[in-house]
């Protein structure tokens, strides 16, 4: 069963439950999964686009788009109007797809992995996670890329607040860590 089958038979069920929700359009789901890339080094370089854009195409199964400056800097001899990144939009089943493998194969590829922190979301709805190298999907060949890069995923919901967003989150797969409440996690040092 598709993890999008799977939302619409139990976990939406379970959501309502859980967050006391009578109406099941309320229920947040998946609106949208942006993935982002900044390539700086393209003022410099036009090939990179082309190069990550293959990469990002390969990662996602969907073609990206470039952003460009909206405003010119002359220390960095930036003109408005350059490409300066790249970004994919998932939406659908595509989107459900990229989520099932994200949490099920990317995440348990990460180096060090000890679940998500809970600091990722924004107060509306939405968590964002960064991934240091694009190697950890495995879509991508080591021997074929030019360089190493980072890349970021936000995942857009239809939550109205954090708490509905990680409950929605949490039944979907997302490993985060269980947050400890003690003095030691907000960086204050115990008392030798």
């Amino acid at each position: 069963m598709s993890l999008k089958e799977k939302f619409k038979n139990t976990i939406s069920k379970e959501l309502m439950r859980e967050l006391g929700i009578k109406n099941p359009m309320r229920v947040p789901h998946l609106k949208k999964i942006v993935i982002n890339v900044g390539l700086g080094e393209a003022l410099k370089d036009k090939k990179v686009i082309g190069e990550v854009s293959k990469q990002l195409a390969i990662i996602s199964g969907q073609k990206p788009i470039a952003t460009r400056a909206k405003r010119s800097i002359s220390t960095f001899k930036l003109r408005a109007g350059m490409s300066i990144g790249l970004k994919v939009t998932l939406r659908g089943q595509r989107m459900y797809d990229f989520f099932e493998k994200l949490v099920t194969i990317v995440l348990m590829r990460t180096r060090d992995f000890r679940g998500l922190t809970l600091e990722g979301f924004d107060g509306r709805g939405n968590y964002s996670l960064g991934f240091s190298e694009q190697i950890v999907f495995p879509e991508i060949d080591y021997g074929n890329i030019d360089k190493i890069r980072g890349l970021q995923v936000t995942i857009v919901t239809t939550a109205k607040d954090k708490k509905e967003a990680e409950a929605l989150l949490t039944l979907l797969g997302m490993p985060f860590q269980k947050a400890v409440k003690d003095q030691n996690t907000k960086g204050i040092k115990p008392k030798e």
